[in-house]
């Protein structure tokens, strides 16, 4: 069995059975202590679960891992996505960017782009953008989150709603296997919903540790996208899916 494939194992055995000690996980694949160690602090340092004395348990579903981390984690695989995401942004486009650490590294990927136009609620993104003298980036009002400078509320969402753009482009914090888009903050949600709405095409962008975590609101579904930028195979459930609602998965 592959590295990959054992924490692949890893993760959906702790999700079934909300902890797995060490001992049992080695007795599991049979393979040293150590090495379960090291997945194990992978699989943590990518928010897949959550490393606890003597084994793992899941992450949680009501509280987001602190922005700081977020920023690092994964970043290879999400400057690989946001590459192949920009390559599907053409010149003199409109756009949608929300709240999310992935979307502040496809605001980078699109510095190369000309005469952009985009409305966003994160603040990094809009500070990424506005070296660009041929862009014109309008910034949502509304009510500024410290923590990760994105902005939410009714006023937002009022301000979103006076736009109708050719692309959103939207980021999430989990994906279930009944192609639910979820996330933590129910007002971060609400502007979500607007902006998927108020676009013309919506652009997912989700790494591979999206697909093991299980916030607890619902944004939306699966259907309501017409890409999916990834970096890795889904679940054959989440392809099927994709398929059966016409959204093209795009692979980096």
């Amino acid at each position: 069995m592959t590295p990959q494939k054992r924490q692949d194992s890893i993760v959906d055995l702790v999700r079934r059975q909300g902890y797995a000690s060490i001992e049992q996980l080695t007795e599991h694949f049979s393979v040293t202590p150590q090495t379960i160690r090291r997945d194990l602090n992978q699989l943590s340092e990518e928010g897949q679960l959550r490393r606890v004395h003597g084994g793992a348990g899941l992450e949680s579903s009501t509280v987001n891992t602190a922005y700081s981390m977020r920023k690092s984690l994964n970043l290879e695989a999400k400057q690989r996505i946001a590459t192949l995401l920009a390559r599907h942004i053409p010149d003199h486009a409109s756009l949608f960017i929300n709240i999310g650490t992935s979307n502040e590294v496809i605001a980078e990927a699109l510095l190369d782009h000309h005469a952009l136009e985009i409305i966003t609620n994160n603040l990094n993104v809009a500070a990424i953008l506005q070296r660009k003298e041929d862009f014109n980036v309008i910034v949502a009002g509304g009510q500024v989150r410290s923590r990760d400078g994105g902005i939410i509320g009714e006023a937002t969402i009022d301000f979103i709603n006076q736009f109708k753009v050719d692309f959103g482009i939207i980021g999430i914090s989990g994906i279930d296997e009944d192609g639910s888009l979820l996330e933590f903050d129910y007002q971060e949600v609400r502007v979500a919903q607007a902006i998927i709405h108020n676009s013309r095409q919506v652009f997912l962008a989700a790494d591979h540790s999206k697909f093991q975590r299980n916030p607890v609101v619902r944004q939306g579904n699966l259907a309501q996208l017409d890409a999916l930028f990834t970096d890795r195979q889904p679940s054959e459930r989440i392809a099927e899916l994709l398929r059966e609602h016409d959204v093209t998965l795009h692979l980096a």
